[in-house]
């Protein structure tokens, strides 16, 4: 299974984890976000799934802001990070309300620090040859 995980403005694939589930291929839904409220402390983003057949069906999903900030996920990547949780559910219409959950937001925390920590790697430095300076030295 993958968790699509948005860092520093690309989409990471993570293939052992388990917290979402694929959705089969041949789907063709779209979601669109059509707006969001605040709800002590969470915000709630409203979606329209779009079917095959055209249909509009509303879904929510809440995300606690608080634990956003602890880690350390931008407002701005909510909207997004909350689409993935409708893309990668089981597809039956029972559910509607959805929860961006703890655990969803450390495992995007965690796949971030290792790209950083990744980013952060100075490659390594190439040996100094026996020729560095023989140009202004002359010979010896």
């Amino acid at each position: 299974m993958r968790a699509l995980v948005a860092c520093s403005g690309r989409v990471l694939m993570n293939e052992g984890a388990d917290l979402r589930k694929k959705v089969p291929k041949g789907t063709n839904m779209q979601y669109i976000l059509t707006g969001f409220t605040h709800d002590l402390g969470f915000r709630v983003f409203a979606f329209e799934r779009i079917g095959e057949d055209r249909v509009r069906t509303a879904f929510s999903v809440r995300a606690d802001l608080a634990l956003a900030r602890k880690y350390g996920i931008r407002t701005q990547e909510l909207p997004l990070l909350c689409r993935s949780v409708l893309e990668q559910r089981d597809g039956s219409d029972t559910e509607r309300i959805f929860t961006y959950t703890e655990a969803a937001m450390s495992l995007r925390a965690n796949l971030c620090a290792v790209e950083a920590a990744a980013q952060k790697r100075k490659p390594p430095r190439r040996p100094a040859s026996e020729n560095v300076g023989a140009a202004w030295r002359g010979q010896a």
